[in-house]
Protein backbone atom coordinates (compact mmCIF):
# COMPACT_ATOMS: atom_id res chain seq x y z
CA UNK A 1 0.00 0.00 0.00
CA UNK A 2 0.99 3.64 -0.34
CA UNK A 3 1.49 5.72 2.81
CA UNK A 4 2.79 9.15 3.73
CA UNK A 5 6.09 9.00 5.61
CA UNK A 6 7.76 11.74 7.66
CA UNK A 7 11.32 11.54 6.34
CA UNK A 8 12.74 13.72 9.15
CA UNK A 9 11.49 16.55 11.38
CA UNK A 10 10.86 19.68 9.35
CA UNK A 11 8.48 21.53 7.05
CA UNK A 12 5.90 20.07 4.65
CA UNK A 13 8.68 19.08 2.25
CA UNK A 14 9.64 16.16 4.55
CA UNK A 15 6.37 14.35 3.72
CA UNK A 16 6.71 11.77 0.98
CA UNK A 17 4.78 8.81 -0.44
CA UNK A 18 6.38 5.39 0.11
CA UNK A 19 5.32 1.75 -0.15
CA UNK A 20 4.65 -0.19 3.05
CA UNK A 21 3.19 -3.65 3.75
CA UNK A 22 -0.55 -3.70 4.32
CA UNK A 23 -1.24 -4.09 8.08
CA UNK A 24 -3.33 -6.89 9.53
CA UNK A 25 -5.89 -6.38 12.28
CA UNK A 26 -5.21 -7.95 15.64
CA UNK A 27 -7.85 -9.07 18.15
CA UNK A 28 -10.38 -6.29 18.69
CA UNK A 29 -9.26 -4.39 15.59
CA UNK A 30 -10.50 -3.84 12.05
CA UNK A 31 -8.65 -2.97 8.84
CA UNK A 32 -10.14 0.01 7.02
CA UNK A 33 -9.67 0.70 3.32
CA UNK A 34 -9.22 4.43 3.70
CA UNK A 35 -11.23 6.66 1.36
CA UNK A 36 -10.44 9.96 3.09
CA UNK A 37 -8.32 11.13 6.03
CA UNK A 38 -8.47 14.27 8.13
CA UNK A 39 -5.48 16.59 8.47
CA UNK A 40 -5.07 17.90 12.00
CA UNK A 41 -2.80 20.14 14.05
CA UNK A 42 -1.24 17.13 15.88
CA UNK A 43 -0.11 15.81 12.46
CA UNK A 44 1.74 19.08 11.91
CA UNK A 45 3.32 18.88 15.35
CA UNK A 46 4.37 15.28 14.70
CA UNK A 47 5.94 16.32 11.38
CA UNK A 48 7.92 19.00 13.21
CA UNK A 49 9.20 16.43 15.71
CA UNK A 50 7.22 17.96 18.60
CA UNK A 51 4.51 15.32 19.09
CA UNK A 52 5.88 11.76 18.92
CA UNK A 53 3.38 8.90 18.63
CA UNK A 54 2.73 7.01 21.87
CA UNK A 55 4.45 3.62 22.34
CA UNK A 56 3.08 1.02 19.97
CA UNK A 57 1.34 3.51 17.67
CA UNK A 58 2.04 3.79 13.96
CA UNK A 59 4.71 6.29 12.93
CA UNK A 60 2.55 7.19 9.92
CA UNK A 61 0.64 10.45 10.65
CA UNK A 62 -3.13 10.71 10.52
CA UNK A 63 -5.63 10.49 13.39
CA UNK A 64 -9.02 10.24 11.69
CA UNK A 65 -10.20 8.29 8.67
CA UNK A 66 -13.33 7.30 6.82
CA UNK A 67 -13.66 4.26 4.61
CA UNK A 68 -14.77 0.67 4.21
CA UNK A 69 -13.89 -2.21 6.51
CA UNK A 70 -11.66 -4.64 4.61
CA UNK A 71 -10.85 -7.18 7.34
CA UNK A 72 -11.94 -7.93 10.90
CA UNK A 73 -9.83 -9.25 13.77
CA UNK A 74 -10.87 -11.82 16.35
CA UNK A 75 -13.44 -10.84 18.93
CA UNK A 76 -14.99 -7.97 16.96
CA UNK A 77 -18.79 -7.78 17.18
CA UNK A 78 -21.13 -5.50 15.26
CA UNK A 79 -18.77 -4.72 12.39
CA UNK A 80 -18.17 -6.73 9.25
CA UNK A 81 -16.32 -6.53 5.97
CA UNK A 82 -18.03 -3.87 3.86
CA UNK A 83 -19.24 -1.72 6.78
CA UNK A 84 -18.86 2.02 6.16
CA UNK A 85 -17.15 3.71 9.08
CA UNK A 86 -15.20 6.68 10.30
CA UNK A 87 -12.73 6.19 13.11
CA UNK A 88 -10.30 7.85 15.48
CA UNK A 89 -6.91 6.13 15.21
CA UNK A 90 -3.60 6.48 17.07
CA UNK A 91 -1.75 7.06 13.79
CA UNK A 92 -1.60 5.52 10.36
CA UNK A 93 -4.41 7.51 8.75
CA UNK A 94 -2.32 8.87 5.84
CA UNK A 95 -2.41 5.52 4.07
CA UNK A 96 -4.50 3.40 1.73
CA UNK A 97 -5.22 0.95 4.58
CA UNK A 98 -5.32 1.65 8.32
CA UNK A 99 -5.89 -0.48 11.41
CA UNK A 100 -8.31 0.85 14.05
CA UNK A 101 -9.66 -0.49 17.36
CA UNK A 102 -13.21 -1.60 16.59
CA UNK A 103 -14.63 0.36 19.55
CA UNK A 104 -13.28 3.60 18.05
CA UNK A 105 -15.22 3.10 14.81
CA UNK A 106 -18.50 4.87 14.18
CA UNK A 107 -20.92 4.60 11.25
CA UNK A 108 -20.66 7.19 8.51
CA UNK A 109 -23.57 9.51 9.39
CA UNK A 110 -26.49 9.26 6.97
CA UNK A 111 -26.32 11.93 4.29
CA UNK A 112 -22.61 12.69 4.72
CA UNK A 113 -19.85 11.89 2.23
CA UNK A 114 -16.64 10.05 3.10
CA UNK A 115 -14.86 13.42 3.00
CA UNK A 116 -17.27 14.87 5.56
CA UNK A 117 -17.11 11.72 7.72
CA UNK A 118 -13.30 11.87 7.78
CA UNK A 119 -13.49 15.39 9.21
CA UNK A 120 -15.41 14.28 12.30
CA UNK A 121 -13.59 11.90 14.67
CA UNK A 122 -10.58 13.82 15.99
CA UNK A 123 -12.37 17.12 16.50
CA UNK A 124 -15.60 15.75 17.95
CA UNK A 125 -13.80 13.27 20.24
CA UNK A 126 -11.64 16.16 21.48
CA UNK A 127 -14.51 18.62 21.93
CA UNK A 128 -16.72 16.11 23.75
CA UNK A 129 -13.92 14.83 25.96
CA UNK A 130 -12.88 18.32 27.06
CA UNK A 131 -16.17 20.21 27.21
CA UNK A 132 -18.60 17.54 28.39
CA UNK A 133 -16.44 15.14 30.38
CA UNK A 134 -13.61 17.31 31.77
CA UNK A 135 -15.16 20.80 31.93
CA UNK A 136 -18.57 19.41 32.91
CA UNK A 137 -20.29 22.09 30.83
CA UNK A 138 -23.78 22.41 32.27
CA UNK A 139 -27.04 23.55 30.71
CA UNK A 140 -27.24 27.29 30.26
CA UNK A 141 -23.62 28.04 31.18
CA UNK A 142 -21.35 30.47 29.36
CA UNK A 143 -18.39 29.23 27.30
CA UNK A 144 -15.42 30.89 25.61
CA UNK A 145 -13.61 28.96 22.88
CA UNK A 146 -10.21 30.30 21.90
CA UNK A 147 -9.77 29.72 18.17
CA UNK A 148 -13.38 29.25 17.17
CA UNK A 149 -12.78 28.26 13.54
CA UNK A 150 -10.44 25.38 14.26
CA UNK A 151 -12.06 22.00 13.77
CA UNK A 152 -12.30 21.50 17.53
CA UNK A 153 -13.56 25.05 17.94
CA UNK A 154 -16.48 24.65 15.55
CA UNK A 155 -17.35 21.23 16.96
CA UNK A 156 -17.29 22.70 20.48
CA UNK A 157 -19.45 25.69 19.59
CA UNK A 158 -22.12 23.43 18.13
CA UNK A 159 -22.04 20.83 20.91
CA UNK A 160 -22.38 23.58 23.51
CA UNK A 161 -25.24 25.31 21.71
CA UNK A 162 -27.21 22.27 20.62
CA UNK A 163 -26.74 19.99 23.62
CA UNK A 164 -26.21 22.37 26.54
CA UNK A 165 -28.06 25.52 25.39
CA UNK A 166 -24.89 27.39 26.37
CA UNK A 167 -24.07 30.98 25.52
CA UNK A 168 -20.89 30.68 23.46
CA UNK A 169 -18.24 33.27 22.67
CA UNK A 170 -15.17 32.70 20.52
CA UNK A 171 -11.94 34.31 19.42
CA UNK A 172 -10.63 34.36 15.84
CA UNK A 173 -8.11 36.36 13.85
CA UNK A 174 -10.06 37.71 10.86
CA UNK A 175 -13.47 39.16 10.10
CA UNK A 176 -14.26 36.13 7.93
CA UNK A 177 -13.37 33.70 10.70
CA UNK A 178 -15.35 35.64 13.29
CA UNK A 179 -18.38 35.61 11.00
CA UNK A 180 -18.10 31.82 10.63
CA UNK A 181 -18.02 31.44 14.43
CA UNK A 182 -21.37 33.18 14.59
CA UNK A 183 -22.80 31.18 11.70
CA UNK A 184 -22.16 27.92 13.60
CA UNK A 185 -23.64 29.25 16.84
CA UNK A 186 -21.40 31.66 18.73
CA UNK A 187 -23.25 34.67 20.12
CA UNK A 188 -20.21 36.83 19.35
CA UNK A 189 -16.59 36.46 18.29
CA UNK A 190 -13.70 38.81 19.06
CA UNK A 191 -10.15 39.32 17.77
CA UNK A 192 -7.65 37.38 19.88
CA UNK A 193 -4.97 39.96 19.02
CA UNK A 194 -6.99 42.72 20.68
CA UNK A 195 -8.10 43.11 24.32
CA UNK A 196 -10.21 39.96 23.95
CA UNK A 197 -10.74 39.51 27.69
CA UNK A 198 -12.10 43.03 28.09
CA UNK A 199 -14.42 42.49 25.12
CA UNK A 200 -15.78 39.27 26.64
CA UNK A 201 -16.32 41.00 30.00
CA UNK A 202 -18.30 43.66 28.20
CA UNK A 203 -20.38 41.09 26.35
CA UNK A 204 -21.19 39.28 29.63
CA UNK A 205 -22.03 42.41 31.62
CA UNK A 206 -18.83 42.03 33.61
CA UNK A 207 -19.69 38.52 34.83
CA UNK A 208 -17.18 36.56 32.74
CA UNK A 209 -17.67 32.94 31.65
CA UNK A 210 -18.06 29.52 33.27
CA UNK A 211 -15.73 27.56 30.98
CA UNK A 212 -12.82 28.38 28.65
CA UNK A 213 -11.42 25.94 26.09
CA UNK A 214 -7.91 26.93 25.00
CA UNK A 215 -4.98 25.56 23.01
CA UNK A 216 -2.51 28.42 23.51
CA UNK A 217 -1.63 28.69 27.24
CA UNK A 218 1.58 30.63 27.94
CA UNK A 219 1.42 34.21 29.17
CA UNK A 220 -2.33 34.52 28.62
CA UNK A 221 -3.22 31.94 31.26
CA UNK A 222 -3.80 34.34 34.16
CA UNK A 223 -5.94 36.58 31.94
CA UNK A 224 -8.14 33.58 31.27
CA UNK A 225 -8.40 32.68 34.94
CA UNK A 226 -9.36 36.28 35.72
CA UNK A 227 -12.16 36.02 33.15
CA UNK A 228 -13.73 32.98 34.81
CA UNK A 229 -16.69 33.19 37.14
CA UNK A 230 -16.35 31.60 40.58
CA UNK A 231 -16.20 27.79 40.18
CA UNK A 232 -15.07 28.31 36.57
CA UNK A 233 -13.06 25.77 34.59
CA UNK A 234 -10.15 26.39 32.21
CA UNK A 235 -9.38 23.45 29.93
CA UNK A 236 -6.21 23.20 27.85
CA UNK A 237 -5.93 21.03 24.75
CA UNK A 238 -2.47 22.33 23.77
CA UNK A 239 0.14 24.93 24.73
CA UNK A 240 1.19 26.56 21.47
CA UNK A 241 2.11 29.88 23.13
CA UNK A 242 4.17 28.36 25.94
CA UNK A 243 4.32 25.31 28.18
CA UNK A 244 4.60 27.28 31.42
CA UNK A 245 2.67 30.13 33.00
CA UNK A 246 2.67 32.11 36.25
CA UNK A 247 -0.71 32.09 37.97
CA UNK A 248 -2.16 33.46 41.20
CA UNK A 249 -2.78 30.37 43.33
CA UNK A 250 -4.54 32.34 46.09
CA UNK A 251 -7.14 33.52 43.59
CA UNK A 252 -7.43 29.98 42.24
CA UNK A 253 -8.19 28.65 45.73
CA UNK A 254 -10.40 31.51 46.86
CA UNK A 255 -12.60 31.40 43.77
CA UNK A 256 -12.63 27.59 43.47
CA UNK A 257 -11.27 27.60 39.92
CA UNK A 258 -10.21 24.49 38.04
CA UNK A 259 -7.35 24.18 35.56
CA UNK A 260 -7.27 20.92 33.63
CA UNK A 261 -6.24 19.55 30.27
CA UNK A 262 -5.94 16.41 28.24
CA UNK A 263 -4.10 14.57 25.51
CA UNK A 264 -6.46 12.02 24.06
CA UNK A 265 -4.02 10.04 21.90
CA UNK A 266 -2.43 7.93 24.69
CA UNK A 267 -5.80 7.00 26.19
CA UNK A 268 -6.74 3.29 25.89
CA UNK A 269 -9.39 2.07 23.43
CA UNK A 270 -11.81 1.47 26.29
CA UNK A 271 -11.83 5.19 27.11
CA UNK A 272 -12.13 6.25 23.47
CA UNK A 273 -14.81 3.64 22.92
CA UNK A 274 -16.99 5.30 25.54
CA UNK A 275 -16.44 8.62 23.81
CA UNK A 276 -17.43 7.06 20.48
CA UNK A 277 -20.65 5.73 21.98
CA UNK A 278 -21.53 9.15 23.40
CA UNK A 279 -20.95 10.78 20.01
CA UNK A 280 -23.07 8.24 18.13
CA UNK A 281 -25.85 8.56 20.71
CA UNK A 282 -25.89 12.35 21.07
CA UNK A 283 -24.09 14.03 18.15
CA UNK A 284 -24.66 11.74 15.16
CA UNK A 285 -28.46 12.32 15.08
CA UNK A 286 -27.80 16.08 14.95
CA UNK A 287 -25.32 15.64 12.10
CA UNK A 288 -27.86 13.58 10.20
CA UNK A 289 -30.66 16.14 10.54
CA UNK A 290 -28.41 19.13 9.90
CA UNK A 291 -28.50 20.80 13.31
CA UNK A 292 -24.75 20.19 13.60
CA UNK A 293 -22.59 20.58 10.50
CA UNK A 294 -18.99 20.01 9.51
CA UNK A 295 -17.21 22.62 7.44
CA UNK A 296 -14.63 21.44 4.89
CA UNK A 297 -12.03 24.08 4.10
CA UNK A 298 -10.32 22.16 1.30
CA UNK A 299 -10.03 18.67 -0.11
CA UNK A 300 -6.45 17.85 -1.11
CA UNK A 301 -5.40 14.86 -3.26
CA UNK A 302 -3.31 12.24 -1.42
CA UNK A 303 -0.28 13.01 -3.57
CA UNK A 304 -0.40 16.70 -2.59
CA UNK A 305 -0.18 16.16 1.16
CA UNK A 306 2.54 18.80 1.42
CA UNK A 307 0.03 21.45 0.32
CA UNK A 308 -2.42 20.23 2.98
CA UNK A 309 0.21 20.85 5.66
CA UNK A 310 1.12 24.26 4.23
CA UNK A 311 -2.50 25.34 4.71
CA UNK A 312 -2.26 24.53 8.43
CA UNK A 313 1.23 25.98 8.76
CA UNK A 314 -0.06 29.28 7.39
CA UNK A 315 -3.27 29.11 9.46
CA UNK A 316 -5.41 29.54 6.35
CA UNK A 317 -7.99 26.91 7.22
CA UNK A 318 -11.54 27.62 8.32
CA UNK A 319 -12.72 24.15 9.23
CA UNK A 320 -11.10 20.88 8.19
CA UNK A 321 -8.57 20.02 5.53
CA UNK A 322 -9.13 16.49 4.25
CA UNK A 323 -6.97 14.18 2.13
CA UNK A 324 -8.78 12.29 -0.65
CA UNK A 325 -7.08 8.88 -0.57
CA UNK A 326 -9.54 7.29 -3.02
CA UNK A 327 -10.81 10.18 -5.19
CA UNK A 328 -13.34 7.97 -6.96
CA UNK A 329 -15.28 7.47 -3.70
CA UNK A 330 -14.22 10.40 -1.51
CA UNK A 331 -17.08 12.76 -2.42
CA UNK A 332 -19.78 10.11 -2.66
CA UNK A 333 -22.59 9.88 -0.10
CA UNK A 334 -22.96 6.19 0.79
Amino acid sequence: MQVIEIERPGGPEVLRIVERPRPRPQAGEVLIRVVAAGVNRPDVQQRRGLYPPPPGASQIPGLDVAGIIDDVGEGVDGLRVGSLVCALVNGGGYAEFCVAPAVQCMPVPKGLSFIEAASLPEVFFTAWNNLIWLARLAYGETLLIQGGTSGVGMAGIQIARQLRDATVFATAGTDEKRAVCQIVGAQAAVDYRDAWDDHIRGLTGGEGVDVILDGQAGNGTQRQLDLLKDDGRLVFIASHQGSTAQVNIRTLVRRRLTITGSTLRPRPPSYKGRLAKDLVDHVWPLLEDGRIVTRIHQVVPFGQVQEAHRILDENRQIGKVVLAIDPALAHTVP
